[in-house]
């Protein structure tokens, strides 16, 4: 059996570490480089960075800010935010990234994610995939960090992008992210039973229960979160040895 990992995720803007709740309210949440190294020393099994206001002017920011984050850190690290070509791809990998993370520019340019999983190999490929669940009681993809409905079920998404070669689902829900009142259990585990590979689960962590939930009833194969780590509401350490006596295989 794979052993489940716990994922600290950093949201940047304008260089810093930041915080919403269902994708507002944002607050500032510390230095990138500084958590990085800090959650690769605790024993996280992976770091995802995310420029959540990303645009093409920011780029030269970001790859620097990878670069320098990538050198504090020896575990593996996603980057996402503004990419759009095999080119930004390219410059990301040189600049200490493992993967990389698409979601509008693959949403509008289905045809990107194909690219990639044949330039660099679907390991490369992180589709993230922001869902609301709305009052249908439907999970629809959001664009544009969360501002733009599509039509378009989750389920549907992910299942196009995974043919097209995405190696792997990271799913935001968006009704849950910052609350803390647990993941999305039926959205995950709905997507994990029908994708052949990893879902990791995004938004609404809190307690280390709800980690328990997400990777017992959610079978998500990773679990991300984000304030809770930043907060030092709970350590990575102590959420690692809980899971453990839960009989839940991480890797302390």
């Amino acid at each position: 059996m794979l052993t489940k990992r716990i994922i600290p995720c950093l949201d940047i803007k304008d260089g810093r570490t930041v915080k919403g709740i269902n994708f507002e309210n944002i607050r500032d949440a510390g230095d990138p480089v500084e958590l990085g190294a800090l959650y690769a020393a605790q024993g996280a099994d992976e770091l995802v960075f995310l420029d959540i206001t990303a645009t093409v002017e920011k780029r030269k920011t970001l790859s620097e800010l990878v670069n320098r984050i990538s050198h504090h850190i020896n575990i593996p690290f996603t980057v996402g935010g503004g990419i759009s070509s095999v080119e930004d791809v390219s410059v990301l990998l040189q600049n200490g990234a493992d993967k990389i993370s698409v979601n509008t520019a693959a949403y509008k340019n289905p045809a990107l994610v194909a690219d990639l999983a044949r330039e660099f190999g679907s390991q490369c490929v992180v589709l993230a995939i922001d869902t609301r669940q709305e009052t249908d009681g439907r999970w629809y993809v959001y664009l544009n960090g969360g501002r733009t409905r599509t039509e378009t079920l989750a389920e549907e998404w992910a299942r196009q992008a995974v043919d097209a070669g995405a190696g792997e689902i990271l799913l935001t829900s968006m009704n849950h992210d910052g609350t803390k009142a647990g993941f999305a259990l039926d959205i995950t585990s709905q997507l994990a039973a029908a994708l052949p590979v990893p879902v990791i689960a995004s938004g609404g962590g809190g307690t280390m229960e709800h980690f328990v939930d997400v990777f017992t009833k959610g079978k998500a194969d990773a679990a991300l979160a984000a304030s809770i780590f930043h907060f030092k509401e709970i350590g990575i350490p102590e959420l690692k040895s809980f899971l453990q006596e839960k009989n839940i295989d991480v890797r302390i």
